[in-house]
């Protein structure tokens, strides 16, 4: 394989890539815990995107007990601590790698 060959398959692998972090960011993935009673959903990058809760995670044995405002309250709390350790998470990350890589700017390494 000659080196235009090298270069044109490294610029397909490299679409391709960019192609597939494209489909992935726009992507969305969702769980369930306590037989449904909470639900997180994060995108593609990990990224925690929101919570809901149902009045059975809160009191089980009385859920009527809690009234939506409550459920609201809770749910944008946890949203908002969330995002907060995930932005931490990520300006520690970024930083880091700037002390390793002396600030080049790497694309795909953070």
């Amino acid at each position: 394989m000659n080196i235009a060959q090298m270069m044109k398959q490294a610029q397909f692998m490299q679409k391709k890539l960019q192609e597939a972090q494209t489909e992935l960011e726009n992507s969305e993935f969702s769980a369930e815990a306590g037989n449904g009673s909470v639900k997180v959903v994060c995108d593609g990058q990990g990224y925690f995107k929101s919570i809901k809760l149902q009045k059975e995670a809160l009191n089980p044995e009385n859920p009527s007990a809690v009234d939506d405002d409550t459920v609201e309250m809770l749910e944008d709390i946890i949203s908002t601590a969330m995002k907060q350790a995930l932005s931490q998470a990520s300006s520690a990350k970024e930083a880091k790698m700037k002390s390793l890589t002396g600030g080049i700017n790497i694309p795909g390494l953070f």
